[in-house]
């Protein structure tokens, strides 16, 4: 029986359907919760109602758009957006918000790749801001996932590409409600050593991402072993929820079925 609760990621599955007819779709095809990108362009009410219709939990959402971590430039108006982003959780009901170390605008491309700042000053001002952040979810209850993304295909010049980064910086700050979201597929592009990663650093996990490598199919499509990489997971403690935030390889009905056979 797989060990752990599954989320779909909606604005890639089921693109066939209109987004509100998503919720019902995922629950029915077995998914104990989605996940969506973006909240801003979003119906937040009809986003709520969906779900409870539908009986499927939100696990979350980006909750940081324009703004990066690592410009200190960006310091207080990331945090105020981050404010309106556990807004719009709470009002959904969703449980968590996604945070990275650059701003990610059409089609996940990295805004700035800041030549002009040192990786001293960009490490220092995502410490300082994270500490903030922290405060933030402890205060409101809604958990930050703190993800590192691939810099080969999808991400080019994010700084925050490696996931014992994250998971330092994580131990380091030492909030239950500020965790790192391991996406599978990103880290096998950037760094391999799957299991040996999980091993090292499940602790800090607040939610994983699955898609195969190298072209972020549904499992069984690429070079991932998930068959390995959960039972590792499984084995070094990690109790929370597994989010396919993958492009079906045909359509969402093979992907689905795909995913419910691991």
């Amino acid at each position: 029986m797989f060990p752990f609760k599954r989320s779909a990621c909606i604005e890639p599955m089921y693109a066939e359907l209109p987004f509100l007819d998503r919720f019902k779709a995922a629950k029915d095809d077995g998914f104990d919760f989605v996940e969506f990108w973006s909240w801003t362009d979003k119906d937040l009410d009809a986003v709520r109602r969906a779900a409870e219709e539908a009986g499927i939990g939100i696990c979350g959402f980006n909750g940081d758009a324009g703004y990066s971590l690592i410009d200190p430039a960006h310091h207080d108006a990331y945090l105020q957006f981050l404010r309106q982003s556990v807004e719009a959780a709470k009002k959904v009901g969703a449980r968590s918000v996604t945070i990275h170390s650059n701003a990610l605008g059409e089609g996940g491309i990295v805004v700035n790749h800041y030549p002009e700042l040192s990786d001293t000053v960009k490490l220092c001002s995502m410490y300082g801001t994270l500490i903030e952040c922290a405060r933030i979810a402890e205060e409101s209850g809604i958990l930050m996932n703190l993800e590192p993304l691939n810099i080969t295909t999808d991400h080019v010049g994010n700084f925050l590409a490696h996931t014992r980064m994250a998971a330092e910086m994580i131990r380091l700050i030492g909030s239950p409600k500020l965790r790192v979201l391991y996406d599978v597929y990103h880290m096998q592009l950037n760094e391999g050593s799957l299991c040996d990663t999980i091993r090292a650093f499940a602790g800090e996990f607040g939610h994983i991402h699955v898609a195969d490598a190298p072209d972020r199919h549904e499992p069984g499509t690429g070079e991932i072993n998930y068959r390995a990489v959960f039972r590792c997971l499984e084995e070094a403690g990690y109790t929370g929820c597994i989010g396919y935030e993958l492009i079906p390889k045909t359509d969402t009905a093979q992907a689905v079925r795909a995913i419910m056979q691991d």
